[in-house]
C-alpha cells in the first residue's frame, strides 16, 4: 500500500505538471511558427532527396506541427510533394499519429484541467453534448471525425484526453480515420510534383467518398442518438 504523499511533495508535483504545462504551450507555438519548414522551396533543399536524414528531419517537423494544429492535409501533401505517394503515405501517417497520441497524453496527464476550462470557454453548452457523442462508441464517434475533413483536429483529440475514454479505441479509430485522406493528399502531393494529373483526379475522387462515408456515419449515429433519447 502506497503512502500519501506530504504536502511539499504534491506542491512540488503541481509546480512540474505547471511547468510542463507552460512547455508544452511553448512548444505548441514555437512549431506553429515555424510550420512553414514544410512549403515547396525548404522540402526540396533540406528534405527531399536527403535520404534517412531528410525523411527523420519530416518526421519530427510534421508531428510537432500536426500536434499544434498544422492540418493533416497539409501534412500529408507535403510528405507526398517530398517523397512520392508511398513512402509519403508511410511518413505523413506516422507523423499524424505520433502528433495525436502526444495531444492526447498532454490533455490527460499534464493539463486536463486547463484544456477542460479551454474547451468549456470555446464549445459551452456543446461540450457535455460532444462528451456523450464520444463516450457511447468511442471507435465509431472516432473514426467518424476523422473522415469528415472540416473540424478541429486537435480540439478533438484534446477533448478525447480530457474525457474518459481509454486511448486503445480512440487511438485506433484515429488510425484508421486517418488513412484514407493520408492517401488522398499524399496521391494529389506526389501527383504536384510530377504533374501527375491521374493521381491528383484519383485523389480528389477518394476524398470526395470518404467524406460522404464520415458524413453518412455521423448522421446515422444522430439518428439512432433521437431515438435512444425518445
Amino acid at each position: 500500500m502506497s503512502l500519501p504523499a506530504s504536502p511539499r511533495a504534491r506542491v512540488a508535483r503541481g509546480f512540474l505538471r505547471l511547468f510542463l504545462l507552460l512547455c508544452g504551450l511553448l512548444a505548441g507555438a514555437l512549431a506553429l511558427r515555424h510550420a512553414h519548414g514544410l512549403d515547396a522551396d525548404f522540402i526540396d533543399q533540406a528534405i527531399a532527396g536527403q535520404g534517412m536524414r531528410g525523411q527523420a528531419l519530416f518526421l519530427v517537423l510534421a508531428a510537432a506541427a500536426g500536434a499544434a494544429g498544422l492540418p493533416r492535409q497539409v501534412i500529408s501533401f507535403a510528405a507526398g510533394y517530398a517523397f512520392g505517394p508511398w513512402l509519403g503515405i508511410a511518413l505523413a501517417f506516422a507523423a499524424q499519429m505520433i502528433g495525436c497520441a502526444m495531444d492526447f497524453a498532454w490533455a490527460r496527464l499534464l493539463a486536463r484541467e486547463w484544456t477542460r476550462a479551454w474547451l468549456a470557454g470555446r464549445l459551452g453548452g456543446r461540450l457535455a453534448r460532444l462528451e456523450t457523442f464520444l463516450a457511447r462508441n468511442p471507435f465509431t464517434a472516432t473514426l467518424t471525425v476523422r473522415l469528415i475533413p472540416a473540424g478541429s483536429n486537435v480540439g478533438f483529440t484534446l477533448l478525447a484526453g480530457v474525457s474518459s475514454v481509454r486511448p486503445l479505441p480512440f487511438l485506433a479509430g484515429s488510425a484508421l480515420g486517418y488513412l484514407p485522406q493520408t492517401v488522398i493528399f499524399a496521391l494529389i502531393g506526389g501527383g504536384a510534383r510530377v504533374d501527375g494529373w491521374v493521381q491528383i483526379g484519383l485523389g480528389a475522387g477518394l476524398l470526395a467518398v470518404a467524406t460522404a462515408l464520415g458524413l453518412y456515419l455521423f448522421r446515422r449515429y444522430r439518428a439512432e442518438a433521437a431515438l435512444a433519447g425518445n
